[in-house]
């Protein structure tokens, strides 16, 4: 029996090696702790890395700065309220990450009006009202842009550079009372743009013209204010505006610098 079992053995051996070893014979590579099994996969990722690299230095843009001018419109009570005193200035820096992501900064100015002839809570004294109100509200912003891959779309519309927006704001909010030797009323609050634009160029990678649109929601010092609302004693009086809650669209054309 053992005799047997030791003649099998034998055979057994024999013929593996015959056949090289079949399934139990492993390349001296495969055993090898240093080796990588990804390596095929890491060297194509880098070389596509390395490509899309070389052709953002060579035709990407890497800042830019705008100059522009537009218009600030508001909703809700402040809407009603307001008279708005165009243009909007702009001033903007932006930092390319690559084609499609921007990181930037910027601040922007507008002027706006409000004239109250009809006694309110805070003026109550006033019989003729406080009178005319100048507004000046400075923002200064950071904004996030995404430039839409358009590669595979129209020429006019690949060549308009198409992003989304979105915006963190701080807003400054001033008002004189002009027609009152009252101090001005002054607060900052939070808001948030967010919205779209394009920029159409005039010189490529140089210059371009921009245009962008936005929607703001804002936290004013001043939204729930009852200084403009009726004097309920004076029976004469005529509501004026209950708040100033409200939110704001604005519009910008601007000059683009790049380099």
């Amino acid at each position: 029996m053992i005799k047997l079992t030791l003649s099998l053995l034998l055979l057994t051996q024999l013929a593996f090696a015959q056949v090289g070893g079949g399934a139990f014979d492993f390349d001296e590579d495969d055993l090898n702790i240093g080796g990588d099994i990804f390596s095929d996969f890491h060297e194509d990722l880098e070389s596509t890395q390395m490509a899309e690299d070389e052709r953002f230095y060579r035709y990407g843009r890497f800042f830019s700065f705008q100059v522009g001018v537009g218009i600030t419109e508001f909703t809700g009570n402040r809407g009603i309220a307001y008279d708005n005193n165009p243009p909007t200035y702009n001033l903007g820096l932006n930092y390319f990450l690559d084609f499609n992501n921007s990181f930037g900064m910027g601040l922007e100015f507008s002027k706006h009006n409000m004239f109250v002839d009809v006694p309110t809570l805070g003026f109550g004294n006033l019989e003729d009202g406080v009178g005319f109100i100048d507004i000046s509200m400075l923002r200064v912003y950071f904004n996030y842009r995404y430039y839409i891959d358009t590669s595979d779309l129209g020429t006019a519309i690949t060549y308009s550079n198409p992003y989304v927006t979105i915006r963190l704001e701080y807003w400054y909010t001033t008002n004189k009372y002009v027609d009152q030797e009252i101090p001005n009323d002054s607060g900052g609050g939070l808001g948030f743009g967010f919205g779209g634009g394009f920029e159409f160029p005039i010189k490529i990678r140089e210059s371009y013209l921009g245009v962008e649109l936005l929607y703001h929601t804002v936290a004013y010092h001043d939204r729930f204010t009852q200084n403009f609302r009726a004097d309920p004693e004076d029976s004469n009086s005529n509501d004026f505006i209950a708040d100033l809650t409200g939110n704001v669209y604005s519009a910008v054309i601007s000059y683009v610098f790049n380099w």
